[in-house]
């Protein structure tokens, strides 16, 4: 049976960043997302948003640091799930690490998969390992970082494992048409929804960023699009659309048996 609270309010945060100053961006994203208070279930913030999409250890902070802890105040404050990327350092290595930071403080983390070597990433951050999925209001939630959308096989939704992917990124405008062509498929071929937060301007690499954050459903329509703006949107999803239409397209039934190695 559905809950009859089976609707989540997803807020996707689309803005520039401050280059690695996590401090300044504190400052900005406190003074934005106040307007969210009350009026929505989960906040999306893109890749990296405290320090943009760098490669050096400025601007990382730690497990438990001083970043982490301002995510959990504003998921407090806010009474939210709250969803980013942050550069974060433990045991002496470099991660780019989602965290889901729950209301009262619970933090679940996601070390990325697939590290973006054409950006050289791969030489600095460390390589995760796992797959997470996290359970939030009745629905279940997975997380990915940006390069991760590329590869269908890591966002394989076994066994209808999750009901929503959030993909957090700094995609450039270069390649904006993949952006959108695979977020749609993601959300087809996983039948699940798909959230997809992007950053806009331009970075200390001078990459031009046009956000193109969407909310996508289980058929590959865009409920919300967002354009080449600082904005943020709350979209409502809805459960009960999402289980009539496996019950009555049911594709994963057919869908091939693998592991990862």
């Amino acid at each position: 049976m559905v809950s009859p609270n089976a609707n989540l309010r997803v807020s996707m945060v689309q803005t520039s960043l401050i280059w690695e100053n996590p401090a300044a961006n504190c400052a900005v994203l406190e003074e934005k997302l106040q307007i969210l208070q009350g009026k929505t279930d989960v906040v999306v913030l893109p890749e990296m948003f405290l320090t943009g999409f760098s490669m050096g250890s400025e601007g990382a902070d730690f497990p438990k640091g001083a970043q982490v802890q301002w995510m959990q105040m504003m998921a407090n404050r806010l009474d939210v799930l709250m969803i980013g990327s942050l550069k974060i350092k433990e045991n002496n290595q470099f991660y780019n690490r989602m965290l889901a930071v729950f209301p009262d403080g619970k933090i679940v983390s996601y070390n990325k998969r697939h590290l973006f070597r054409m950006g050289n990433e791969h030489t600095f951050y460390s390589q995760g390992e796992e797959k997470v999925i996290i359970a939030y209001k009745s629905w279940n939630i997975a997380m990915f970082v940006c390069y991760d959308l590329r590869f269908p096989v890591w966002s394989r939704n076994v066994d209808m494992a999750y009901d929503v992917a959030i993909y957090v990124a700094n995609w450039p405008a270069v390649r904006a048409h993949a952006w959108s062509t695979l977020l749609k498929a993601r959300a087809i071929e996983n039948l699940a929804y798909v959230v997809g937060v992007n950053r806009v301007g331009k970075d200390n690499n001078e990459l031009v960023y046009q956000g193109d954050s969407v909310v996508v459903t289980f058929k590959g329509e865009e409920i919300v699009h967002l354009l080449n703006e600082e904005t943020i949107q709350t979209t409502s999803i809805s459960k009960e659309l999402l289980i009539d239409f496996r019950d009555k397209f049911p594709a994963h039934l057919d869908a091939d048996l693998f592991e990862l190695n």
